[in-house]
């Protein structure tokens, strides 16, 4: 077995048996990709298919699957410079996509994803394919099995492509990775991602997957997603148990009560179809709700204030249409969300993470490691930063957030959805728009020319301000694109729901999809 990162590619493994692939040389193990595939079909129209499309171009005898991964393939070879992927995997993925066309020749019944090649965030578990989380210390830790979470969509007959780059440990907003290369925007490569699933969304986003996998404690799907101009959904997660959507075992935590994975794609559809596999729910298209009396708070108060101009302007108008398109928008706000949400947030993550829950992973997966191992390999400034405000977080602190606060904002939010009679709150997913790379983490933000306040953690505390406070209360949050900005930047909007509502919010979304449309591809 062979490793690279994306500062030590030279050139995909050409060994049939090798489980693990890793490159970004010119071409592929076994040579080049045709121009057209056996159906006459373009690697570059191969790359505009969506999840759901690939899928019926597999059943029509249009598409194979492996000449589907040879096409995504090689165009993460290409695209290698937006450090998307910590790990291809390459001959993996070509053998597990030739077994499917194998099976489909043969009319084995086959499952609703076979064929389909998913990006994967490197913070949840894949057997046989190491699994990073973007840290030194993990490097070679190669799983024993996969993550729940990624189990149902393996036996649907889905394909790992990629072990997706992230921020460091999952620890920040931006995906610049110092260990594993700073992921880059592909709208604008001068620009970020967001985070931490900043690898998944630029890959996606880029056209060398169709959909994929990341994580969200407090942002990390959703944020990205807006800055990518794709569709995110953070799954509710309740108080665990049996309000959990998605199992969060098998994942590289930071708290694993407020952790979860989360699919993400470039159409509602695509994720629909990921969301239902995990739970096992049924597949056939979900109907898109009516938007005509569809009723949703606009909180204005908190999630609407200090917005760059541009992103209001797009939410503005998207606002606009929904409201001619017979939306009723309740103009009334969540009164105490902020107080409550601060109260939660930092403790309870930092306080998890340093004193219980990345032991406990460490433990499970029968890594040698301890936790201070781990951290003291860290090389991304900001998330070094963390350790020293984790390890002297209270334990007052924590059980006042858990046994008070927590529960006094989801109250909150359930108070807030029945006295309104709304079915979500609407806010834009982002105040900004994806700002520079920093390469000096500084930390540093402006927002209409004022810089903003916070000193090095200004940044996050900016991208993640409007769906933290969801993401503490449990609650489900769908993130899709509102519009794009005069010089070509997504912009992102998200709906929270009430606890259990995701499959609503996935309908509310279909509607405002087909009214808003999508985003261009970017152009690279």
């Amino acid at each position: 077995m062979h490793k690279t990162t994306p500062h030590d590619r030279r050139g995909f493994l050409k060994a049939a048996g090798a489980s693990l692939a890793v490159t970004a040389g010119p071409a592929l193990a076994g040579g080049e990709l045709p121009k057209k595939s056996a159906a006459g079909m373009s690697a570059a129209e191969m790359s505009e298919l969506t999840a759901v499309e690939a899928l019926a171009a597999f059943e029509r005898g249009a598409l194979t699957s492996e000449a589907y991964v040879h096409a995504l393939l090689a165009r993460a070879d290409a695209l290698h410079s937006l450090n998307s992927w910590i790990t291809l995997n390459a001959a993996g993925a070509l053998k597990a996509a030739r077994a499917v066309d194998a099976a489909r020749a043969r009319g084995n019944k086959l499952g609703p994803l076979a064929g389909l090649p998913l990006y994967i965030k490197d913070n949840i578990d894949t057997q046989g394919i190491r699994t990073t989380a973007g840290t030194p210390a993990l490097k070679d830790s190669v799983p024993k099995k996969n993550a729940p979470v990624l189990e149902p969509l393996l036996r649907a007959g889905a394909i790992v492509l990629a072990k997706a780059n992230l921020h460091e440990l999952a620890f920040g907003s931006t995906s610049s990775n110092t260990a594993f290369g700073f992921v880059k925007n592909p709208y604008d490569t001068t620009r970020i991602p967001g985070g931490s699933s900043g690898g998944t969304a630029s890959g996606i986003a880029a056209r060398i997957a169709p959909a994929g996998l990341g994580t969200d404690t407090g942002a990390s799907v959703r944020h990205p997603a807006s800055f990518c101009g794709l569709v995110g959904l953070r799954p509710s997660v309740g108080n665990g148990g049996a309000e959990r959507r998605y199992p969060g075992e098998g994942i590289v935590p930071i708290s694993r009560t407020r952790d979860t994975p989360g699919p993400m794609a470039r159409t509602v559809a695509d994720v629909v179809l990921l969301d239902a596999v995990v739970t096992g729910e049924p597949t056939h298209p979900l109907t898109s709700a009516k938007l005509a009396g569809l009723r949703l708070g606009l909180p204005h108060a908190y999630f609407w204030e200090n917005l760059d101009l541009e992103v209001e302007a797009v939410m503005n108008t998207a606002v606009r249409k929904l409201r001619e398109a017979g939306v009723v928008f309740v103009e009334a706000d969540l009164q105490g969300v902020p107080e409550l949400n601060e109260r939660v947030s930092m403790p309870v993550a930092l306080y998890e993470f340093y004193r219980r829950d990345l032991t406990a992973y460490l433990k499970e997966e029968g890594l040698r490691l301890t936790l201070d191992e781990v951290i003291a390999q860290v090389q991304s400034p900001d998330v070094k930063g963390i350790f020293d405000i984790a390890k002297a977080m209270p334990k007052a602190a924590y059980d006042e957030a858990i046994q008070v606060h927590r529960p006094k904002l989801i109250a909150l939010y359930k108070d807030y959805f029945a006295k309104h009679a709304v079915e979500g709150v609407l806010f834009p997913t982002c105040p900004i728009a994806p700002p520079p790379i920093d390469p000096a983490f500084t930390g540093k933000v402006e927002i209409n020319g004022v810089p903003q306040p916070g000193g090095p953690a200004a940044l996050f505390q900016v991208l993640i301000r409007n769906v933290d406070p969801g993401s503490n209360a449990g609650i489900p949050g769908l993130a899709q694109p509102a519009g794009m900005t005069a010089g070509g930047l997504p912009v992102g909007l998200e709906i929270d729901g009430p606890l259990g509502s995701d499959r609503r919010l996935l309908a509310i979304g279909l509607a405002i999809e087909q009214l808003l449309g999508k985003p261009p591809a970017p152009r690279l």
